[in-house]
């Protein structure tokens, strides 16, 4: 049920015609596309497909949603079809032929790769279609036609989601099973209506989807942050709903900065799930990571599957043969009930990255994850080292907590070749004397042999522009958070470091309820467990791991935010002291596995 609090909206614009493939409203309108068309000049249809577009589905509320079907054009009568539901308020006809240009190197996906049929982030109905299935895109309520504001993941959503589940299952034409894919937004809608648990869902595969977006996107450790969503609600989002708009999620971080229920209501409870579940994720997601570990610690099934990856989530949804040929089997064991080999799929794989220039290790298997047998090794931190015991004596490092480039910097160099895989933590004692709060940021980053900083590629060198054969030769524009990952990253703003043992995933990864703010008292130490988000990294001998504390965000964020700047009072002041010794064993713990 939507939450007992009045939720803020904010105007987005009306669709235009052929702007961002808007075609209209054509309720009613069914029509035939044959094999060979290709309406995009971009990849042909192998199979007729059969497209009704604008049908209505009236929800419990009476809200009406909007929803295209694609479906085999050439199955008998009596054949009944498994659905697989794109969900999103991206617009249903908003392709990846549309959204990728606007990204560096178009991600790498070349347009013979797409259809320009898909939803942004969803399965490509050409593909899907030949397979015996239909590819339900939906506008969520509130989006293009569909009756309503825009209501982002929570109750709401999931509700609506669940009547349409409910809804494609009763058409003539189904079978019954209807499963949801799709990478980002169309992978979080996931986690909240699957713990609905509508009967008539029998599976999803939420790849790349955070779970809870107040402690995985806007206001992760405390501190907010617009991420990319001032971009979506400005460019991609619309609605002809005359009144019509979007949740405004700075406002309400202004009306609430300490979690409420309505931030709660963005937190899905995984622990409902009961249909089988098909995860991957990725180290360098800014977004998702953490929501995929934690999908697969709470899933309180045996049904579920884990897949690491060392490819940006988009290049491998739509360009990555073992991946579609991986989500095909999934879906046909659970939708189409084929006794095929897809049980014997490991549960656990995990991706090595090796940073530079050098290709990741895929497809590492595991009994489970944090992988049984991990050694979680205490580093503690000294002036400019990582020490295996705290020092002697007392000390004091700073940094300029104002400036983007000042840091606090940790090494340690690997003896022997060295294999981290699993969730880091830092434990810090800090103080501030010039301000009552801290933003404090922590990123692990890669060094070689000779102290040269690394980062990860997230596309194959194969897949690149021509001519770019190395990192070292990627232009300082396309430098973006999209291709090149520095590195893992932990956040917490020392006013939201309480912290509950109960409802932490792991020892590792605290979970902080956010629901106080507990403000410091100038010059006084306080100490901060900061989880870090996954991390999987291969160290030679001789290489080195960098532990660098500031005060800035340490990733690549090269998006806009049209949202007014957060208050005075919220942004660091002055220098951070990091306190080190026997009575503040400031320390990073690090997950060490066999290689």
């Amino acid at each position: 049920m939507p939450i007992p609090l009045q939720v803020a909206y904010k105007p987005i614009s009306k669709p235009e015609k052929d702007v961002n493939n808007y075609q209209g409203f054509t309720p009613g309108k069914t029509e035939t596309l044959r094999k060979g068309a290709n309406p995009y000049n971009a990849r042909p249809l192998q199979s007729d497909i059969c497209i009704d577009h604008d049908i209505e589905i009236k929800v419990r509320d009476g809200c009406r949603l909007y929803a295209d079907i694609y479906r085999p054009a050439d199955v008998p009568e009596d054949e009944k079809l498994p659905a697989v539901i794109s969900w999103s308020c991206y617009g249903k006809k908003y392709s990846a032929l549309h959204m990728l240009p606007i990204c560096v190197w178009n991600c790498c996906v070349p347009r013979e790769a797409l259809s320009g049929l898909e939803k942004f982030e969803g399965l490509d109905p050409v593909v899907w279609c030949p397979r015996g299935y239909a590819i339900v895109s939906v506008d969520s309520r509130g989006t293009g036609n569909s009756d309503g504001s825009i209501p982002i993941m929570g109750s709401q959503d999931a509700e609506d989601c669940y009547d349409v589940i409910e809804a494609i299952a009763a058409m003539p034409w189904s079978n019954g099973k209807i499963g949801m894919a799709g990478n980002s937004a169309l992978a979080i809608i996931q986690w909240h209506v699957a713990s609905l648990r509508p009967p008539h869902l029998a599976a999803i595969a939420p790849w790349e989807g955070s779970a809870d977006i107040y402690r995985e996107q806007f206001v992760r450790g405390g501190v907010f942050n617009m991420s990319n969503f001032d971009l979506i609600t400005h460019y991609i989002i619309k609605t002809n709903n005359p009144g019509g708009g979007v949740e405004d999620f700075a406002e309400m971080y202004r009306r609430s900065p300490v979690s409420n229920v309505y931030w709660e209501d963005k937190r899905a409870d995984i622990s409902k799930i009961e249909v089988p579940v098909f995860i991957s994720g990725s180290d360098f997601s800014s977004i998702h990571t953490m929501g995929s570990i934690r999908g697969w610690l709470e899933l309180s099934h045996h049904t579920k599957w884990i897949r690491w990856s060392s490819y940006q989530e988009w290049y491998e949804l739509y360009c990555v043969p073992s991946a579609d040929k991986e989500l095909h089997r999934y879906f046909d064991r659970f939708l189409r009930g084929e006794d095929n080999d897809w049980d014997k799929t490991p549960k656990v794989r995990w991706t090595a990255l090796q940073f530079g220039d050098r290709e990741a290790i895929d497809d590492i298997e595991f009994a489970d994850f944090p992988i049984p047998g991990t050694q979680y090794r205490e580093f503690f931190l000294s002036q400019g080292g990582l020490e295996k015991k705290a020092i002697s004596a007392a000390a004091v490092v700073t940094y300029d907590s104002t400036s983007t480039t000042s840091i606090a910097e940790f090494s340690y160099t690997f003896p022997q070749r060295s294999r981290l895989i699993g969730l880091p933590k830092a434990v810090l004692y800090m103080s501030s004397k010039e301000h009552n709060d801290m933003n404090v940021y922590v990123i692990l980053r890669k060094r070689d042999k000779n102290g040269k900083l690394l980062m990860h590629l997230c596309f194959p060198f194969s897949a690149v522009p021509t001519g770019i054969k190395s990192i070292d030769e990627i232009p300082e524009k396309d430098r973006q958070s999209l291709n090149l990952h520095p590195g893992s990253v932990g956040m917490l703003r020392a006013s939201h470091r309480k912290f509950d043992p109960e409802r932490s995933i792991h020892p590792q990864f605290p979970f902080h309820p956010h629901d106080v703010e507990e403000k410091i008292e100038p010059g006084h130490v306080v100490k901060l467990e900061i989880g870090i988000w996954s991390m999987g990294v291969d160290f030679d001998e001789g290489e080195i791991i960098s532990v660098q504390i500031g005060g800035s965000f340490p990733g690549i964020a090269e998006y806009s935010a049209f949202s007014k700047p957060r208050p005075e009072e919220e942004k660091n002041k002055g220098i951070h002291r990091i306190h080190v010794g026997p009575d503040t064993p400031s320390k990073i713990i690090l997950p060490f596995v066999p290689m």
